[in-house]
Protein backbone atom coordinates (compact mmCIF):
# COMPACT_ATOMS: atom_id res chain seq x y z
CA UNK A 1 0.00 0.00 0.00
CA UNK A 2 2.69 2.39 0.62
CA UNK A 3 4.45 1.59 -2.88
CA UNK A 4 0.98 1.81 -4.20
CA UNK A 5 0.69 5.93 -2.63
CA UNK A 6 4.22 6.70 -3.54
CA UNK A 7 3.47 6.17 -6.87
CA UNK A 8 0.14 7.82 -6.91
CA UNK A 9 2.17 11.21 -5.54
CA UNK A 10 4.55 10.60 -8.05
CA UNK A 11 2.15 10.96 -10.68
CA UNK A 12 -0.06 13.41 -9.33
CA UNK A 13 3.04 15.99 -8.90
CA UNK A 14 4.39 15.05 -12.37
CA UNK A 15 0.83 15.62 -13.75
CA UNK A 16 0.38 18.99 -11.87
CA UNK A 17 1.12 22.41 -13.59
CA UNK A 18 4.25 24.62 -12.77
CA UNK A 19 4.39 26.82 -10.75
CA UNK A 20 4.63 30.08 -12.39
CA UNK A 21 7.73 31.80 -11.42
CA UNK A 22 6.97 35.15 -9.26
CA UNK A 23 8.74 37.98 -10.48
CA UNK A 24 10.54 40.50 -8.64
CA UNK A 25 8.24 43.62 -7.22
CA UNK A 26 9.18 47.52 -8.08
CA UNK A 27 10.82 47.21 -3.98
CA UNK A 28 12.92 44.54 -4.55
CA UNK A 29 14.38 46.16 -7.52
CA UNK A 30 14.51 49.51 -5.93
CA UNK A 31 16.55 47.89 -3.47
CA UNK A 32 18.87 45.96 -5.63
CA UNK A 33 19.59 49.19 -7.45
CA UNK A 34 20.50 51.08 -3.86
CA UNK A 35 22.87 48.25 -2.25
CA UNK A 36 24.86 47.96 -6.30
CA UNK A 37 24.92 51.90 -5.78
CA UNK A 38 26.08 51.50 -2.84
CA UNK A 39 28.22 48.40 -3.26
CA UNK A 40 29.92 50.46 -6.50
CA UNK A 41 30.06 54.18 -5.31
CA UNK A 42 33.58 54.66 -5.20
CA UNK A 43 33.78 53.56 -9.35
CA UNK A 44 30.77 55.53 -10.00
CA UNK A 45 31.74 58.41 -8.34
CA UNK A 46 34.66 58.19 -10.86
CA UNK A 47 33.00 57.36 -13.92
CA UNK A 48 30.98 60.11 -13.36
CA UNK A 49 33.28 62.54 -12.75
CA UNK A 50 34.38 62.54 -15.90
CA UNK A 51 33.43 65.87 -18.28
CA UNK A 52 31.72 63.17 -21.02
CA UNK A 53 29.50 61.43 -18.50
CA UNK A 54 28.64 65.03 -16.98
CA UNK A 55 27.93 65.83 -20.34
CA UNK A 56 25.91 62.79 -20.76
CA UNK A 57 23.96 63.72 -17.46
CA UNK A 58 23.01 66.98 -18.56
CA UNK A 59 21.86 66.48 -22.09
CA UNK A 60 19.88 63.68 -20.78
CA UNK A 61 17.72 65.91 -17.94
CA UNK A 62 17.30 68.58 -20.10
CA UNK A 63 15.98 65.97 -22.58
CA UNK A 64 13.72 64.44 -19.35
CA UNK A 65 13.16 67.94 -18.47
CA UNK A 66 11.93 69.08 -21.40
CA UNK A 67 9.51 66.09 -22.23
CA UNK A 68 8.07 65.01 -18.87
CA UNK A 69 5.64 67.78 -18.48
CA UNK A 70 4.36 67.46 -21.99
CA UNK A 71 4.28 63.60 -22.06
CA UNK A 72 1.99 64.38 -18.94
CA UNK A 73 0.07 66.49 -20.63
CA UNK A 74 -0.56 64.30 -23.73
CA UNK A 75 -1.02 61.38 -21.29
CA UNK A 76 -3.84 62.79 -19.30
CA UNK A 77 -5.44 64.51 -22.26
CA UNK A 78 -5.71 60.99 -24.13
CA UNK A 79 -6.86 59.52 -21.01
CA UNK A 80 -9.51 62.02 -20.93
CA UNK A 81 -10.73 61.37 -24.48
CA UNK A 82 -10.90 57.92 -23.79
CA UNK A 83 -12.43 58.17 -21.12
CA UNK A 84 -14.98 61.15 -21.15
CA UNK A 85 -15.70 61.62 -24.85
CA UNK A 86 -18.02 59.59 -26.65
CA UNK A 87 -17.09 57.08 -29.65
CA UNK A 88 -19.36 58.81 -32.29
CA UNK A 89 -18.66 62.54 -31.30
CA UNK A 90 -15.33 62.54 -33.60
CA UNK A 91 -17.15 60.60 -36.51
CA UNK A 92 -19.49 64.45 -36.48
CA UNK A 93 -16.43 66.49 -36.14
CA UNK A 94 -14.60 65.13 -38.57
CA UNK A 95 -15.40 64.65 -42.79
CA UNK A 96 -16.72 61.41 -43.15
CA UNK A 97 -14.31 61.20 -46.23
CA UNK A 98 -10.95 60.36 -44.91
CA UNK A 99 -8.87 62.30 -47.56
CA UNK A 100 -10.90 65.28 -46.96
CA UNK A 101 -10.47 65.02 -42.99
CA UNK A 102 -6.23 64.64 -43.07
CA UNK A 103 -6.01 68.58 -43.69
CA UNK A 104 -8.99 69.18 -41.25
CA UNK A 105 -6.99 67.11 -38.65
CA UNK A 106 -3.89 69.25 -39.59
CA UNK A 107 -5.60 72.39 -38.99
CA UNK A 108 -6.97 71.08 -35.99
CA UNK A 109 -3.59 70.24 -34.77
CA UNK A 110 -2.06 73.61 -35.70
CA UNK A 111 -4.71 75.69 -32.96
CA UNK A 112 -3.90 73.12 -29.98
CA UNK A 113 -0.95 73.96 -28.21
CA UNK A 114 1.67 71.02 -27.44
CA UNK A 115 4.59 68.96 -27.84
CA UNK A 116 5.49 66.28 -29.88
CA UNK A 117 5.49 63.82 -26.06
CA UNK A 118 1.68 64.90 -25.89
CA UNK A 119 0.50 64.20 -29.49
CA UNK A 120 1.30 60.82 -29.75
CA UNK A 121 -0.49 59.24 -26.78
CA UNK A 122 -3.14 61.75 -27.67
CA UNK A 123 -3.14 60.39 -31.80
CA UNK A 124 -3.54 56.86 -30.09
CA UNK A 125 -6.14 57.85 -27.79
CA UNK A 126 -8.19 59.00 -31.08
CA UNK A 127 -7.83 55.67 -32.83
CA UNK A 128 -9.02 53.67 -30.16
CA UNK A 129 -11.65 56.14 -30.51
CA UNK A 130 -12.64 55.49 -34.22
CA UNK A 131 -10.80 58.24 -36.07
CA UNK A 132 -8.83 57.11 -39.04
CA UNK A 133 -5.59 56.67 -38.49
CA UNK A 134 -4.94 58.84 -40.96
CA UNK A 135 -6.49 61.79 -39.72
CA UNK A 136 -4.92 60.69 -36.27
CA UNK A 137 -1.44 60.63 -37.51
CA UNK A 138 -2.20 64.12 -39.50
CA UNK A 139 -3.33 65.79 -36.41
CA UNK A 140 0.25 64.08 -33.88
CA UNK A 141 2.41 65.53 -36.44
CA UNK A 142 0.97 68.89 -37.23
CA UNK A 143 0.13 69.75 -32.94
CA UNK A 144 3.90 70.35 -32.76
CA UNK A 145 4.99 71.71 -35.61
CA UNK A 146 2.74 74.79 -36.15
CA UNK A 147 1.01 75.40 -33.19
CA UNK A 148 0.97 78.83 -31.76
CA UNK A 149 3.90 78.64 -29.23
CA UNK A 150 5.92 77.43 -31.85
CA UNK A 151 4.75 80.44 -33.97
CA UNK A 152 5.97 82.61 -31.28
CA UNK A 153 9.13 80.97 -30.31
CA UNK A 154 10.10 81.24 -34.14
CA UNK A 155 9.31 85.17 -34.55
CA UNK A 156 11.85 85.41 -31.12
CA UNK A 157 14.00 83.17 -32.83
CA UNK A 158 14.28 84.99 -36.54
CA UNK A 159 13.53 88.47 -35.48
CA UNK A 160 12.85 90.54 -38.64
CA UNK A 161 12.60 87.56 -40.38
CA UNK A 162 8.59 86.45 -40.80
CA UNK A 163 9.44 84.79 -43.83
CA UNK A 164 11.32 82.08 -41.29
CA UNK A 165 8.00 81.54 -39.65
CA UNK A 166 6.08 81.39 -42.93
CA UNK A 167 8.28 78.59 -44.19
CA UNK A 168 7.99 76.71 -40.92
CA UNK A 169 4.58 76.82 -40.98
CA UNK A 170 3.89 75.74 -44.74
CA UNK A 171 6.32 73.02 -44.60
CA UNK A 172 5.35 71.16 -41.68
CA UNK A 173 1.62 71.70 -42.92
CA UNK A 174 2.17 70.16 -46.05
CA UNK A 175 4.54 67.29 -44.71
CA UNK A 176 2.35 66.51 -42.30
CA UNK A 177 -0.69 66.15 -44.65
CA UNK A 178 1.04 64.28 -47.45
CA UNK A 179 1.92 61.94 -44.82
CA UNK A 180 -1.63 61.72 -43.77
CA UNK A 181 -2.68 61.27 -47.62
CA UNK A 182 0.39 58.42 -47.78
CA UNK A 183 -1.62 56.80 -45.32
CA UNK A 184 -4.93 56.79 -46.90
CA UNK A 185 -3.07 55.44 -49.89
CA UNK A 186 -0.49 52.78 -48.58
CA UNK A 187 -1.22 52.29 -44.78
CA UNK A 188 -2.91 48.73 -43.30
CA UNK A 189 -4.88 48.74 -39.84
CA UNK A 190 -2.96 45.67 -39.18
CA UNK A 191 0.35 47.76 -38.87
CA UNK A 192 -1.50 49.22 -35.81
CA UNK A 193 -0.55 47.62 -32.09
CA UNK A 194 -2.35 49.60 -30.25
CA UNK A 195 -2.02 48.66 -26.38
CA UNK A 196 -5.31 47.05 -24.91
CA UNK A 197 -6.47 48.82 -22.57
CA UNK A 198 -8.93 47.72 -19.38
CA UNK A 199 -12.29 48.46 -19.46
CA UNK A 200 -14.07 49.86 -16.15
CA UNK A 201 -17.75 48.88 -15.38
CA UNK A 202 -17.43 50.92 -12.75
CA UNK A 203 -17.33 54.74 -14.14
CA UNK A 204 -15.45 57.25 -16.45
CA UNK A 205 -13.17 58.25 -13.55
CA UNK A 206 -11.86 54.97 -12.63
CA UNK A 207 -11.16 54.33 -16.43
CA UNK A 208 -9.65 57.61 -16.58
CA UNK A 209 -6.87 57.36 -13.85
CA UNK A 210 -6.79 53.63 -14.89
CA UNK A 211 -5.68 54.89 -18.59
CA UNK A 212 -2.95 57.75 -17.09
CA UNK A 213 -0.86 55.03 -15.19
CA UNK A 214 -1.08 52.78 -17.85
CA UNK A 215 0.08 55.41 -20.70
CA UNK A 216 2.15 57.28 -17.94
CA UNK A 217 4.28 53.87 -17.45
CA UNK A 218 4.23 52.41 -20.81
CA UNK A 219 5.25 55.82 -22.97
CA UNK A 220 7.48 56.80 -20.09
CA UNK A 221 10.02 53.93 -20.27
CA UNK A 222 10.40 54.68 -24.23
CA UNK A 223 11.03 58.06 -23.35
CA UNK A 224 13.85 57.39 -21.53
CA UNK A 225 15.26 54.71 -23.59
CA UNK A 226 15.08 57.17 -26.53
CA UNK A 227 16.55 60.31 -23.95
CA UNK A 228 19.71 58.01 -23.00
CA UNK A 229 19.96 57.31 -26.97
CA UNK A 230 19.83 60.87 -27.83
CA UNK A 231 22.12 62.09 -24.78
CA UNK A 232 24.71 59.52 -26.24
CA UNK A 233 24.80 60.52 -29.31
CA UNK A 234 25.12 63.98 -28.95
CA UNK A 235 28.18 63.18 -26.66
CA UNK A 236 30.01 61.22 -29.09
CA UNK A 237 29.32 63.65 -32.16
CA UNK A 238 31.80 66.61 -32.13
CA UNK A 239 30.73 69.65 -33.09
CA UNK A 240 33.53 70.46 -35.18
CA UNK A 241 32.17 67.41 -37.55
CA UNK A 242 29.24 70.09 -38.61
CA UNK A 243 31.54 72.94 -40.28
CA UNK A 244 32.51 71.34 -42.83
CA UNK A 245 29.40 70.30 -43.78
CA UNK A 246 27.72 74.01 -43.51
CA UNK A 247 29.73 74.77 -46.15
CA UNK A 248 27.85 72.31 -48.73
CA UNK A 249 24.40 73.79 -49.78
CA UNK A 250 22.90 70.35 -49.95
CA UNK A 251 24.78 68.04 -47.28
CA UNK A 252 23.74 71.24 -45.12
CA UNK A 253 20.59 71.15 -45.06
CA UNK A 254 21.06 66.87 -44.70
CA UNK A 255 23.41 67.77 -42.03
CA UNK A 256 20.72 69.60 -40.24
CA UNK A 257 17.92 67.82 -40.65
CA UNK A 258 20.08 64.47 -39.30
CA UNK A 259 21.05 66.12 -36.42
CA UNK A 260 17.34 67.08 -35.74
CA UNK A 261 16.68 63.42 -35.18
CA UNK A 262 19.59 62.85 -32.85
CA UNK A 263 19.48 66.12 -30.53
CA UNK A 264 15.92 65.37 -29.80
CA UNK A 265 15.45 68.44 -29.03
CA UNK A 266 11.14 70.01 -28.10
CA UNK A 267 9.28 71.61 -30.82
CA UNK A 268 9.03 74.47 -28.48
CA UNK A 269 12.96 75.51 -27.96
CA UNK A 270 14.53 74.22 -31.46
CA UNK A 271 14.27 77.55 -33.18
CA UNK A 272 16.49 78.93 -30.81
CA UNK A 273 19.01 76.31 -31.69
CA UNK A 274 18.52 76.60 -34.93
CA UNK A 275 19.21 80.32 -35.18
CA UNK A 276 22.32 79.79 -32.83
CA UNK A 277 24.19 77.40 -36.44
CA UNK A 278 25.10 80.44 -37.89
CA UNK A 279 27.60 79.00 -40.16
CA UNK A 280 24.17 76.81 -41.96
CA UNK A 281 22.22 78.40 -45.01
CA UNK A 282 18.46 79.24 -44.05
CA UNK A 283 17.05 76.40 -45.77
CA UNK A 284 19.42 74.06 -43.55
CA UNK A 285 18.49 76.03 -40.52
CA UNK A 286 14.25 75.20 -41.85
CA UNK A 287 14.99 71.52 -42.16
CA UNK A 288 15.93 71.02 -38.67
CA UNK A 289 13.18 72.75 -37.36
CA UNK A 290 10.71 70.83 -39.69
CA UNK A 291 12.21 67.27 -39.14
CA UNK A 292 13.04 67.69 -35.29
CA UNK A 293 9.07 67.87 -34.48
CA UNK A 294 8.09 64.65 -36.79
CA UNK A 295 10.41 62.56 -35.96
CA UNK A 296 13.54 61.93 -33.68
CA UNK A 297 15.69 59.17 -31.76
CA UNK A 298 12.65 59.74 -28.56
CA UNK A 299 9.51 60.25 -30.83
CA UNK A 300 10.72 56.95 -32.62
CA UNK A 301 10.54 55.12 -29.13
CA UNK A 302 7.42 56.44 -28.22
CA UNK A 303 5.85 55.31 -31.77
CA UNK A 304 7.35 51.85 -30.98
CA UNK A 305 5.65 52.04 -27.41
CA UNK A 306 1.82 53.93 -28.86
CA UNK A 307 1.38 52.01 -32.27
CA UNK A 308 4.07 49.12 -32.54
CA UNK A 309 7.70 48.67 -33.43
CA UNK A 310 6.41 46.88 -36.81
CA UNK A 311 4.55 50.99 -37.56
CA UNK A 312 7.83 53.20 -36.50
CA UNK A 313 10.07 51.21 -38.45
CA UNK A 314 8.04 52.14 -41.42
CA UNK A 315 6.94 55.24 -40.18
CA UNK A 316 10.25 56.96 -39.39
CA UNK A 317 11.82 56.37 -42.65
CA UNK A 318 8.46 57.94 -44.69
CA UNK A 319 8.24 61.04 -41.91
CA UNK A 320 11.79 61.98 -42.68
CA UNK A 321 12.06 62.04 -46.29
CA UNK A 322 8.35 63.97 -46.18
CA UNK A 323 10.31 66.27 -43.66
CA UNK A 324 12.99 67.15 -45.68
CA UNK A 325 11.66 66.94 -48.39
CA UNK A 326 9.07 69.67 -47.54
CA UNK A 327 12.06 71.53 -46.31
CA UNK A 328 14.04 71.96 -48.72
CA UNK A 329 11.30 72.94 -51.11
CA UNK A 330 9.54 75.31 -49.45
CA UNK A 331 13.33 76.96 -48.64
CA UNK A 332 14.28 76.84 -52.15
CA UNK A 333 10.53 78.79 -52.81
CA UNK A 334 10.27 81.60 -49.71
CA UNK A 335 13.95 81.62 -48.43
Amino acid sequence: MVGVSQDVAERSAESAPPRPRRRPTSIEALALLLVFGLAARPGLTALFGEPAARAWIARFVAVMVQAIPFLTLGVVLSSAIAAFVPAGFFHRVLPRRTAVAVPVAGVCGAVLPGCECASVPVAGALVRRGVAPAAALTFMLASPAVNPIVVVSTFAAFPGQPEMVGARLAASLGAAVAIGWLWVRLGRTEWLRLPAHRHHDAGPWPAFWSGVRHDFFHAGGYLVIGAAIAATLNTLIPEAWLTPLAEHPVLGVLALAVLAVLVSMCSEADAFVAASLTQFSPTAKLAFMVVGPFIDVKLAAMHAATFGRGFAARFAPAVFAAALAAAAATGMVLL
